[in-house]
């Protein structure tokens, strides 16, 4: 496949220089092979900063959340291990607050089972134990399946939920070696990794700049892996993993079962308002996956800059991946970038 993607380029070098990210990394592909990576920009504004390349290492961030829960969860459903309409009491004991009696694993999936976004339990808890319990006590936000409400604490429960059988790098790391991927892709990056490493935030908790160890501080309470946030990984990496599943779709043989992964990333019709499937999100044209993508599209972002979104009707991936929070969050510029860059890249595609 040959495209000119003379014009996405010329959106992310723009975006550079208007500093919405100091580095970006972009990758797109088909089931088969990937068709254009560009890299730009420095790992940060530093003026002797290294360069980013394709092997620049980026924190994830809530790619985690498809990349790794997803998946596994995904794989424990195949194997029997785990049911999506198991009631959560059912496998978290401490999970007895009345209004949650009904929620399911399928409603943890897919952000629909009445926790609120997000609590700083990092600032009073450390470990599965305390962070268990205190989301066991948090009150709903909001009636369980009446809405959506995205909910890093929803993940963080169905990590624990989830690492029954063994720690969830542990069963990444064997996802990884089913799917025949020998990658930077992983939690608890290895020291060799920090050279090519983009920092994140100079971040007041642990009072110092972040590079290598993960951005999000209710991960980093829980050892730096959880089920929201801890992944680290390249663009060809993740465009590996991308093309997997887009040969699974492809009625090839892979870590799931082609319905599985249909089920999963198929958007759920019964919450009111919702574009969320299980643990992904679905084409909306108001998205970051922009217009022209078809309604089959899912994908999903991270806090600290990443996006990966996948269409299957076009049998096409994009990865973005940036480090637009450093050297503070208060950067909001690549919300405007991201659905124009995937417009881009369509047109591209498509000979617009």
């Amino acid at each position: 496949m040959t495209a000119d993607f003379s014009a996405a380029r010329t959106v992310l070098e723009r975006a550079a220089a208007a500093r919405a990210f100091p580095a970006a990394v972009v990758e797109v592909g088909t089931a088969e092979e990937a068709i254009w990576r560009h890299a730009l920009g420095r790992l940060s504004y530093a003026p002797d900063a290294p360069g980013t390349t394709a092997k620049t290492i980026f924190d994830l961030a809530s790619l985690t959340k498809v990349l790794s829960t997803a998946a596994i969860a995904m794989r424990q459903v195949e194997q029997g291990a785990l049911g999506l309409d198991d009631l959560v009491s059912a496998h978290v004991p401490s999970w007895s607050d009345t209004a949650f009696d009904r929620v399911t694993i399928r409603d943890l999936l897919s952000h629909a089972s009445g926790l609120p976004a997000h609590l700083p339990l990092f600032e009073r808890h450390a470990g599965r134990e305390a962070f268990e319990a205190a989301i066991c006590r948090t009150p709903p936000a909001y009636p369980p399946r009446s809405a959506a409400v995205y909910s890093d604490l929803g993940f963080i429960l169905l990590g624990f939920v989830l690492e029954r059988p063994a720690l969830l790098p542990a069963q990444f790391d064997a996802l990884l070696t089913a799917m025949g991927l020998v990658a930077d892709l992983q939690f608890h990056p290895p020291p060799q990794w920090r050279p090519r490493t983009a920092p994140t935030r100079e971040d007041p908790w642990r009072g110092r700049l972040l590079v290598g160890e993960v951005d999000d501080n209710n991960a980093a309470a829980l050892d730096g892996a959880a089920g929201h946030a801890g992944l680290f990984g390249a663009a060809d990496a993740v465009g590996t993993y991308a093309r997997h599943l887009l040969q699974i779709l492809d009625h090839r043989p892979g870590i799931v079962r082609r319905d599985t992964l249909l089920a999963f990333v198929t958007r759920r019709t019964d919450v009111p308002g919702s574009s969320r499937a299980l643990g992904w999100d679905t084409m909306l044209p108001t998205s970051s996956c922009g217009t022209r993508m078809s309604p089959r599209a899912f994908g999903h972002t991270g806090f600290a800059g990443t996006t990966l979104w996948i269409d299957p009707e076009r049998g096409v991936y994009v990865v973005l991946l940036t480090n637009r929070i450093h050297p503070t969050p208060d950067n909001d510029e690549l919300l405007r970038v991201r659905p124009v860059l995937h417009d881009a890249v369509i047109a591209a595609l498509d000979g617009a």
